[in-house]
Formats: structure tokens, sequence, C-alpha cells
């Protein structure tokens, strides 16, 4: 098993027209071709920021990369090549979108998938984001009102085509809100193969969405669901076994999808404990692009393991090999397309594509779907909310330092509360979904705006003895779903890693004052975190004193002063963990 290198001449091609599906004889190997992403999140549009990828040369590129029509392109191409062909995706296509998807609910970009012939779908824990009912309203269709904003705008709405899966979601009874397997036969006769898929959400899920909207629910473990679950589908003949999983990895280098060096994160542990007989497992929820040869971590399991980075950026084209008289499985590689179109625009101006890689075509079916919602969405995306004097940026890398745009959240939601008495906020990183890029004269629309903090929570003012804040901040280290900082406005404070715990915290200031444990502190937050979301449980303890005001009306009056924003300087959290410590 290997990962073979980026397929350009496949894509290339002038057209699928061109292209012959391989005929094999009676005693040729049966390929499966799986072609698989993840974390797509409503994008609709090509994202305003390129990807950096290693090219063929080894040099890196920035790619225009993504693009509902042009990542339709790519999966129809790589079908055209094979006989025999599955799409499947690992989770997060829909919630935390931008504008054109998510005030439509997220509908174009289901419809989109219907388009695109999605298949099969591991449910990820944004599409939780709007609880369970939500859910499967897009699995089934309808224009029921499940939330605050309104079903079916444009048209009635169908539902998905492709099936979700989610076999780690148990009620009470035991019983699971949705399917957690299926198996589909390839080819027919003697040389049929039949493969079981099997979908599993992040057990961490219950901590990332709104506890309200997923009641009666719990996110059971990964691998101990799918080991429950291989031997049903064996019962049904499925000759290969693949797990699809709203989790994943974090390679040491984000610019090269195709290998997997140095790989951390969650699904080490999860396949190593996975039942032998899986084959393939496509991931996803990091937002890296990886293929991996597990074996090389664990020769015990010898597993192909891949993803697709996000928002549409990549497709993983994987190939599983089939004996045809044993119909045992022989052989898996995997490579990444890109999905590069015609350009886009960046905050340094257009990028144009990359030599290195192929520029696709728009498919246009696709192409004015998107276009339609676009248009439907572009007065309020383009209204004017302020100006800034440079890109205000997220931090893409990590989670354990501030980032000015997440200061800068903070800042307005302690302004936004300021009437209530807060004192300090606190802001989670996870919240904050992309950066925000001025246009050339520095407007800022309200369509980037949405694009920073998509999901509608509002804000609360909760209170906290300072021995329950100081709690908060050393949770940050403890955290079980991994070390994270909140972004504070009002506070400031410097931490050691290396310190044992309830001792990391260093000289902590309210307003400029040493924090108390006797006082009592307001802070600002949104409803999600203040509920304990993130796994920030400590929160979770406060006392609500007010709330109301949506955190989206609370950053568009910061950009509304009729001052040019600044990015806000880093430093209010400061990082004195003496070089070279690791966590043990």
């Amino acid at each position: 098993m290997k990962a073979i290198a980026f397929l350009t001449g496949a894509l290339a091609l002038a057209g699928c027209s061109a292209q012959r599906a391989e005929v094999a004889r009676a005693d040729a190997p049966v390929t499966v071709k799986v072609i698989a992403f993840n974390d797509f999140h409503g994008n609709l549009e090509t994202p305003g920021r390129p990807i950096d990828v290693q090219a063929p040369d080894g040099s890196v590129v920035k790619v225009p990369a993504g693009g509902a029509a042009y990542f339709a392109t790519a999966v129809q191409r790589l079908k055209a090549r094979a006989t025999h062909s599955v799409v499947v995706a690992a989770g997060d296509l829909t919630s935390a979108s931008p504008l054109t998807s998510s005030l439509f609910l997220d509908e174009p970009t289901v419809t989109a998938m219907n388009m695109i012939g999605l298949e099969i779908n591991a449910a990820g824990n944004h599409e939780f984001d709007r609880g369970t009912a939500e859910l499967l309203r897009l699995q089934k269709g309808g224009c029921e009102k499940l939330t605050n904003r309104e079903p079916c705008q444009l048209e009635p709405f169908k539902g998905a085509a492709f099936t979700y899966l989610a076999g780690n979601t148990v009620r009470a009874d035991g019983g699971s809100l949705l399917p957690g397997t299926t198996i589909k036969t390839f080819g027919s006769g003697r040389r049929a193969i039949k493969i079981g898929f099997i979908g599993l959400t992040t057990r961490m899920t219950s901590t990332y969405v709104d506890p309200a909207g997923i009641r009666g629910y719990r996110f059971a473990d990964e691998a101990e669901t799918a080991n429950k679950l291989v031997p049903q589908l064996k019962a049904q003949g499925a000759d290969a076994i693949v797990v699809l999983i709203h989790e994943g990895g974090y390679p040491k280098r984000s610019d090269q999808p195709n290998q997997c060096d140095g790989l951390t994160g969650e699904i080490i542990d999860i396949v190593k404990r996975l039942d032998p007989a899986v084959d393939l497992v496509v991931s996803g929820h990091t937002h890296k692009a990886y293929v991996c040869d597990f074996a090389k971590i664990d020769a015990a399991r010898p597993v192909l393991l891949t993803s697709a980075g996000n928002y549409g950026a990549f497709v993983t084209y994987i190939t599983l090999t089939f004996d045809p008289v044993s119909r045992k499985l022989t052989g898996k590689t995997a490579s990444q397309v890109v999905v590069q179109g015609e350009g886009n625009l960046s905050a340094a101006g257009p990028v144009k594509p990359a030599a290195a890689f192929p520029a696709l075509p728009a498919d246009p079916a696709v192409a004015a779907h998107v276009a339609r919602y676009a248009a439907a969405a572009g007065p309020r995306a383009k209204r004017v909310v302020g100006r800034a004097s440079a890109p205000i940026l997220r931090d893409e890398d990590s989670e354990i330092r501030e980032s000015p745009l997440g200061l800068l959240i903070a800042d307005a939601q302690l302004a936004a509360t300021r009437k209530d008495g807060a004192q300090l906020s606190l802001m989670n990183p996870g919240g904050v979904r992309t950066s925000i890029t001025p246009a050339a004269d520095g407007t800022v629309t309200f369509g980037d705006l949405y694009a920073v903090q998509p999901f509608g929570n509002n804000l609360q003012v909760k209170e906290y003895s300072g021995a329950q804040l100081r709690a908060v901040l050393e949770q940050q280290f403890t955290n079980i779903d991994g070390p994270r900082v909140l972004f504070a406005s009002g506070l400031s404070y410097s931490f050691d890693r290396s310190r044992p715990a309830g001792q990391r915290i260093i000289a902590p200031l309210v307003e400029g004052k040493p924090l108390r444990d006797e006082a009592v502190y307001r802070v600002a937050m949104s409803g999600f975190l203040g509920g304990g979301g993130d796994a920030f449980d400590t929160l979770a303890a406060g006392k609500v004193v007010a709330g109301g005001v949506l955190d989206l009306d609370a950053l568009e009056a910061w950009f509304a002063r009729g001052q040019v924003i600044d990015p806000p300087a880093l430093g209010r959290v400061k990082d004195v963990t003496p070089a070279g410590w690791k966590a043990n």
C-alpha cells in the first residue's frame, strides 16, 4: 500500500467524453474508486484565500482552490475514469458556512451535493449546530421552520439524495438518531464486490453544540461503536469495510496533502483501536489534508487513512483493488486532487491559477445554482459595515495563542455588554471561523462579518467568583478536547504550562487590577460558551444576569463606530512556558 502523486493528468484531459472507463478482463482485478472529501462548510463559492500546496517539483505554490462548480467538475472527471465508484464525505458539509449558504439554512449546499453525486456522508459536529430536528430535515426535506431562519426561501427543499450516517448518536433506549451503516455492491455476478460503510461523528460533538439541540442523545466512543458494527456488515457479505469518521489528525506540514509525516491527533488512538477488518478510514474535522499508510504508525493496523482538508480545496481519489475470485482486498492507494478553478481575489489582489496544477472549468448547472443563491444573498452580503486598516487574521495553526481577530471579537462583545456591568469578556477560538479581509479601500461588508461568526449565538453576562474565573483559565490547559486559550478583553495574565495544575496562571489582572478569589466578576461570552461549550464546563457554573444581544450584531456595532479598525495588538495573554518544554 502506498500513496501516489497528485493526479494532475487525470483532470487535465479536455473533457470527460475523451475518457474511457477501464474495461477489465474476466480474470483481472476488480477496482473500486472511492472519491472522498470532508469539511465543505457551505463554501459554494471559491474561498477568498488561496492555499499553499507543494507542487510536483517540490516548490510550494499558492492555489486558488475550491468552489462547488469546480468541485463538481473534478468529481465528474474522476468518476468517468472508473468502472466502479462511490462518492463519500466525512462530515461538516454544512453550518459554519458563508452567507450564500447559511442564510438559506444550507439548503443550497445540500442541493449542490445532490448535483455533484454525493452518496454517503458521516454527519459532523457542525451538522448538529441547529439541532437534531433540523439535521433530520436536511436529510428528508420539507419546509418546517425549526430555527430562527426561514426555510425554503427560494424554492421547496427536497432534502439530501445522499445518506447521512452517524452510528454513535445514541438515545437512552440504545437506538441511533441516524443509521450507522450502509452497504453497496459494485458489479454483478461472480465479480460483484460488496463494501460496507460505517459513519461516525466525533464523540466530542456534545461539547461543540448547543446542548438544547441534542437533548436526549449522547455521542458514544467512535472505535467502540465501529467495532460493534463491523460484524453486522461482515454478516451481510461485505468484502471490505470503510469507516467515514468526523475526527482527524494534524500532519507536521499542511502543504503536503499526500503525506502524513508527524501526524498527531485523536484519530491515531481511534484507528489503533479499530477492528482489524477495517480497511480504509476517511476522516475530517481538523481541516487538514493527508494520505497516511497507518502501518507505518502501527504495524498491526495496515489501514489507509485520508482527509481532504476543507472547503472543497481537495478531493481524495482512492483505489481499492480486489481479487476477482476470492474477493479479498489486495491493494489500496490514494492521492489528493487539487480542485483549482479559474482564480480568485485575495487580500493581496487577484490569484491566478497555478501552472503546476490543472485549472478546471466550472460545471454549468452547479455554477448557475450557486449564482442564483449568491444573487439572493448579495444585497445583504455586500452591505458595507465599516472599514479596516489591514486584514484582521484568525490563527490557522494554533489554539493556544492569541489572534488579532479573536481579540477584536472579545473587545466587541465587551463593548456590547458594558451596559449590563460586564468587566471582561471571553471568546472561544472555535467560534472564529475565518479572517476578515477588507477590500482595497478598506471596506468591510456584512458578508465578511457573517463568515467570521455564522452561528447566531446570543451573548450573555454571567457572574463568577474570582476563584471560579481562575478555574476557567486553568481549564484552558486541561480541556478534554485539547489545550485552547480563550481570547480575552478586560483581562490579562501570563501562563506557564510546565507548572503543576492549578498554578499555571500567573498574575491575572481584571481591568488592570489583580484578580481576587473572593470578588465577584461579570463576564460576557456567547450563550454557547456560557453553557459549557467547547468543553469549558467550568463556565457553566456561573449565574446569568443579562443577555439577548446577538454576537454578530455586537461585531457589526464595533465596526459601525465610524472609525477605521486596526487589528488589535497581541500580548494580553503571554506564554512564559520554558523553551523546549513538552506536555507528557
